[in-house]
């Protein structure tokens, strides 16, 4: 292979070094979809009053469990850009499995807490 050809294919491969870039992008693109969702679940977190605005369905929940469940999904998603960036950044089975166990965790921990304080 020629010198000028192996600068050629050395050139067109524009991913090399910038992984972190695209967990960075990517992070940032997640964290613009799930702004409103966060911004929601931090309301009802820190407002224990918001639990009227479910329309009687919440009245057996405690307020703590209803206050520590919304507490719960708003850590989870201030997680999520972070734990996408570092998917894309890394992208190697392990840090996909790494990433794939956190957020299941956190489902099933939301899960529970859920229907630990709520017994309908």
């Amino acid at each position: 292979m020629s010198s000028k050809a192996q600068q050629h294919e050395e050139a067109m491969n524009v991913t090399d070094g910038k992984s972190g870039l695209w967990g960075f992008l990517v992070g940032l693109i997640v964290a613009a979809f799930i702004a409103i969702p966060l911004s929601a679940a931090f309301s009802f977190a820190t407002h224990p009053n918001t639990q009227q605005l479910f329309s009687g369905r919440l009245d057996e929940a405690s307020q703590g469990g209803y206050t520590a469940f919304w507490w719960l999904a708003t850590i989870f998603l201030a997680a999520l850009p972070f734990l996408a960036g570092y998917a894309v950044a890394n992208l190697s089975r392990k840090s996909l499995t790494i990433v794939g166990a956190i957020i299941a965790l956190f489902i099933i921990a939301t899960l529970v807490l859920g229907q630990l304080f709520l017994v309908v």
